[in-house]
């Protein structure tokens, strides 16, 4: 589907002999076509932001719907506005489809003073935009009219009810079924599933489980503390196009707000200063930074022992003392979102679904891996997160979890996430080494583990870090 609005985008461009870009009716952006100008003015700062971070801001917005484009059957001309980042004007082509808007072609218009593009041209532009319409209403409505045969994948039991739930799913997606798709997870989500998201195939909410073993009647492998999950099947051309379904998935999630500011320069959408509109990060960009960059989770543990003071000082490893700036706050009710491998065909749909399940838990439990994580890279907790009923409740470790001793569980969990190397640990958690020894002992104390013996840190570890997944 991508391809074929990149094709119609770059018609319009040719039609009219400027850079077409196009946003749904969220101002989101779809596809946008060449730009080969050596006039940087033609680059002014809102269209860059769009086409960097795919979306504007409701400041942008706000301002060019102020000039009735969501109400408009034709082409509406719009001046340039220095003052807002609008370097040059722009002529808006509304994408309707049975009277509803579906969103937006942009492109830039001719200098002050100089004539404006060919009627017939323009009139052959809007034909363009009516199809365009049509694939968007299209998209939107499959997505909906899908949702209850998704539904049914992701909550039947397994075996037979499951088989004819993916058969039914299949045959209601026709040959699109047998593609790429990526299965996400977004939890907790408030309420009804949303009215379309680019690049899906089906949307659907579902329930959580209660726990990790879940409660009699909870929907298989939904996890969680309860409420509701959004679930999403995208659609991918390639595994090369799991980026932008990873920006697609961010935007799901809420944005920190902005700052308030007079008029379109107050966006982040390049619509003010350049140095302010830098500076801004919303949720979904630190979503795509965290998810795309190779973090990979904890550090691997190796065998070493507890009070081996051999080890020289290092720097600080990257422990569970907190989450990098920019990073959605931690606790079991901020939304996070999980992605699962890429799988061709439906079969494997249900495991898609437990791994983007699995991920979600995990950017919960561990903010570094969120607040969009994929499944391959939530290192242990591909485990963890799988385990079977109650796996934190361990008799070992039980008083170590107890809130009396949050700081021993931290320290320990620290030092085994740096591999048993006391002067990194110490490093971590900024205390000394000798303090680093005795909250160890304090822990051997309270679990009756030896942290000298491999198992029984491997256990430890486990617990530790199984307890943070709700």
């Amino acid at each position: 589907m991508k391809g074929d609005y990149q094709d119609l985008v770059d018609e319009i461009s040719a039609l009219l002999g400027a850079p077409a870009t196009l946003e749904n009716r969220d101002f989101r952006l779809i596809a946008f076509g060449a730009h080969d100008s050596d006039d940087d003015l033609a680059m002014d700062p809102v269209r860059t932001r769009s086409i960097l971070t795919r979306q504007s801001t409701a400041a942008v917005r706000s301002w060019f719907e102020g000039f009735g484009i969501a109400r408009a059957t034709g082409p509406v001309r719009i001046p340039a506005a220095p003052d807002a980042g609008v370097f040059r004007g722009r002529i808006c082509l509304p994408v309707r489809y049975r009277g509803i808007v579906q969103g937006y072609v942009w492109l830039l218009d001719q200098e002050p003073g100089t004539p404006g593009p060919d009627p017939a041209a323009l009139s052959a532009a809007m034909e363009v935009a009516q199809r365009i319409g049509v694939l968007l209403a299209e998209e939107a409505k499959a997505g909906a009219d899908l949702s209850r045969e998704f539904q049914a994948v992701l909550t039947a039991g397994r075996g037979w009810q499951q088989d004819m739930a993916v058969a039914a799913l299949r045959a209601a997606l026709g040959p699109a079924g047998d593609g790429l798709h990526v299965a996400v997870c977004v939890a907790p989500w408030p309420g009804e599933a949303p009215a379309s998201v680019p690049g899906a195939a089906a949307v659907c909410v579902v329930p959580r489980r209660a726990g990790g073993a879940g409660e009699p009647g909870d929907a298989p492998g939904t996890g969680g503390a309860g409420g509701l999950a959004l679930a999403v099947l995208l659609r991918l051309r390639s595994t090369d196009a799991l980026a932008p379904a990873l920006t697609a998935v961010a935007r799901l999630l809420p944005r920190p707000p902005e700052p308030a500011t007079a008029g379109a320069g107050s966006s982040a959408g390049g619509a003010g200063p350049q140095k302010r509109a830098a500076a801004r990060t919303s949720a979904g960009a630190t979503a795509l930074a965290a998810s795309a960059g190779g973090q990979t989770g904890p550090v691997p543990a190796r065998s070493a022992a507890a009070r081996s003071a051999t080890t020289g000082p290092a720097p600080a490893a990257p422990g569970t003392s907190g989450a990098p700036a920019g990073a959605l706050p931690a606790g079991p009710h901020r939304m996070t979102a999980g992605v699962a491998d890429p799988v061709r065909g439906l079969a494997d749909l249900p495991t898609a679904w437990e791994q983007a399940v699995a991920a979600a838990r995990a950017a919960v439990a561990d903010p570094r891996l969120g607040p969009v994580a994929q499944w391959s890279r939530i290192g242990p907790y591909r485990l963890l997160a799988s385990l079977g009923a109650d796996p934190v409740d361990d008799p070992a470790a039980r008083p170590l979890l107890a809130p009396a001793h949050r700081e021993l569980a931290r320290t320990a969990e620290v030092f085994l996430d740096c591999a048993g190397q006391a002067g990194r640990a110490a490093a971590a958690l900024g205390i000394h080494r000798q303090t680093l020894y005795y909250r160890l002992g304090r822990v051997e104390q309270l679990t009756g583990l030896d942290l000298d013996s491999g198992e029984d840190r491997l256990l430890l570890h486990m617990a530790l870090k199984a307890s943070r997944l709700v």
